[in-house]
């Protein structure tokens, strides 16, 4: 077609700096960040964004350059998914629960040159920095970021900053006038995240600009975030960058209330405090609500939509989280997918139906939200469509705008993740008959006993439904009759008393008998990621190790 010309008048690359740019005019005084005695307003942000970015290009960072940060939901995290993007760099999150041993793993593979670190996770810092000095890596230099919240009990004045610089005098060192640097294309990098360590060896995920653009006016949109909505901070921003909330909340010039510790106790209190809108959080968290005494509880000053994902929640949970007025959005994705890409979208002609079936329906992943082209359940081998009868499972497969660049340094994994032109997700999972997918398993979870496929995620939620248990989580324990068989680690509430048997055969009443746990383990915690997703590797192991059970134990008739 003549007369069509692409120029900066009508093209340019999609970024999520354009967000905070927006909502600096537009809700220039209105509070941005709160965090304790903190405040800012989003002019603030701005301004100490724009800093930032001018101080980092001081000491020598160049577009694409890695920066990484080791540090909880505070204003300094959250300024650094625009600060480091602003010059041209490409952020790194890494997990708080990392010891010093895999931070530096992290820190060599990503070759970051920067380190910005809370105090509370300073000695681990220190301690990978130390172990990458007897390598020949070129070592970060360290950025040390001291409490902002002084009415805070921990009081971290009491560390040398001496040998560090320090995240508030780097500020100072900033020009407002600094010009951003804009992506040259929207592909190009703006996060790297680490998958969260249910597998035992992380793989460094690339997101670009414009996929966390896109994911984050998504996220925005199914989560009826209107403006001005106040967003507490429950899911780690170094997850998924937060699950793009971090820059989906400045999209619509949101107020984000940081917390250093999320506690079940101090949910209410912060939603009570300041008018909480939205929130996020694995199924753990939403345990965590359901499960604060009563005396602890407040009542919600207005309607609070929470969205969930990261693990299958437990239809007993979504249930008892809307009798206590929430309102929970149900999202499924995978680092790979820059977190959320599919939303359980709501049918009104569900809301006739009795609540333990909506709660059911509610559990399932749903479709693809308007971020994603597309989803499906395929056979992996063949690439077709499973039949969309809630039986035939198959693999979860993605395409579209929100699925990642590929993985850093890794091209062989990258091309089989994209064997068939689709991502693989490595997820099971069954298509209903209105389109709707539900997940079943990760493929490495699914117990094959006697020829059958135990969903585990099923023999959860029967145990989730035990009025004594808080916890759960199943594996495949090895027999040497049926191949293997379910063994269920348990946490159960303060209190509460129960015997194994009495689990097993709560499950058996529910399930069949096929699927019920043969062994039942009481833990005082299950090891988790710091999504709240349960290390399945390490409990499998657990089971390993215990053996085969001995014949005599009960039928499976």
């Amino acid at each position: 077609m003549e007369g069509l010309i692409r120029c900066s008048a009508n093209y340019i690359p999609l970024s999520p700096i354009s967000f905070l740019k927006r909502s600096a005019l537009v809700y220039r005084d209105r509070t941005s960040v709160v965090y304790g005695d903190v405040r800012y307003t989003w002019k603030d942000t701005l301004e100490r964004c724009t800093k930032l970015a001018c101080a980092l290009a001081q000491l020598g960072i160049s577009r694409g350059d890695m920066v990484a940060a080791l540090a909880p939901n505070i204003p300094a995290m959250y300024e650094l998914h625009f600060g480091v993007p602003m010059v041209g760099a490409v952020l790194c999150t890494l997990n708080t629960r990392h010891d010093s041993a895999m931070v530096s793993v992290l820190l060599r593979h990503s070759e970051a040159k920067i380190i910005f670190v809370d105090y509370q996770f300073l000695h681990i810092a220190q301690g990978a920095i130390d172990i990458l000095s007897k390598t020949r890596t070129k070592l970060p230099l360290l950025i040390l970021i001291p409490e902002s919240d002084q009415s805070s009990s921990n009081i971290s004045n009491t560390i040398s900053t001496s040998k560090n610089l320090e995240y508030e005098s780097l500020l100072l060192t900033g020009r407002l006038d600094f010009e951003v640097r804009w992506p040259n294309d929207e592909w190009d990098p703006i996060s790297l995240n680490y998958t969260s360590g249910t597998t035992s060896s992380p793989k460094g995920v690339i997101y670009s600009h414009r996929g966390a653009y896109l994911n984050s006016l998504a996220v925005a949109l199914f989560n009826e975030m209107s403006s001005m909505p106040v967003y507490l901070w429950c899911v780690p921003m170094f997850h998924c960058n937060g699950w793009c909330l971090t820059w989906a909340v400045a999209a619509q010039g949101g107020t984000n209330v940081c917390q250093r510790n999320v506690t079940g106790r101090g949910i209410f209190e912060n939603i009570s405090q300041h008018k909480v809108t939205h929130l996020g959080g694995a199924p753990t968290v939403l345990n965590m609500i359901i499960n604060v005494a009563a005396s602890e509880r407040r009542t919600l000053p207005g309607k609070v939509a929470v969205m969930t994902g990261a693990a299958p929640p437990p239809p007993h949970v979504l249930f008892k989280m809307e009798e206590l007025g929430f309102i929970v959005i149900h999202s499924y994705g995978l680092t790979e997918t820059y977190g959320p890409a599919t939303v359980c979208t709501w049918k009104p002609e569900w809301n006739s139906l009795p609540r333990d079936t909506q709660a059911k329906l509610k559990a399932r992943q749903g479709v693809h939200h308007l971020g994603l082209e597309e989803i499906d359940i395929k056979d992996p081998v063949t690439m077709k469509s499973v039949p969309p009868d809630a039986k035939t499972m198959g693999e979860v497969m993605f395409r579209g705008n929100i699925v990642m660049n590929g993985y850093l340094k890794n091209l062989k994994a990258t091309q089989d993740a994209f064997n068939g032109g689709w991502f693989r997700s490595g997820d099971l999972g069954v298509k209903h008959s209105d389109g709707y997918i539900e997940l079943k398993d990760r493929s490495k979870d699914i117990i094959i006993s006697g020829g059958e496929n135990i969903s585990t995620i099923e023999v959860e939620a029967a145990l989730f439904s035990h009025p004594a248990v808080l916890e759960a989580a199943v594996v495949g324990r090895p027999d040497d009759h049926w191949g293997e068989t379910p063994c269920a680690f348990v946490k159960l509430k303060n209190g509460s008393n129960v015997s194994a048997e009495e689990i097993i055969k709560f499950c058996r009443d529910r399930l069949p008998h096929y699927m019920a746990p043969r062994t039942v383990v009481f833990e005082d915690d299950l090891p988790k990621t710091s999504t709240g997703k349960t290390q399945k590797f390490v409990l499998r192991e657990k089971a390993k190790t215990m053996g085969s059970l001995p014949k005599k134990s009960i039928s499976r008739l």
